[in-house]
């Protein structure tokens, strides 16, 4: 239980940084607004976590 506790306490840690950052640091990048941006913004996403889950993936059945 207390293990499952300190890992909802970094979530949500994380998650109280990263809004600051969103809320404060986002604004003074200049980053145009075009189309290109928007689909790198969130496309970049997927992609990471789909590069995680291979990588995880060839790892655990390299063990296996």
């Amino acid at each position: 239980m207390e293990n499952k506790l300190f890992l909802v306490f970094k979530v949500f840690l994380l998650s109280i940084v990263l809004s600051f950052l969103i809320k404060y640091a986002a604004p003074s990048l200049l980053i145009p607004g075009t189309d290109a941006v928007a689909l790198i913004m969130v496309l970049s996403p997927p992609v990471i976590m789909a590069i995680a889950l291979l990588w995880r993936f060839q790892a655990q059945r390299q063990n296996s």
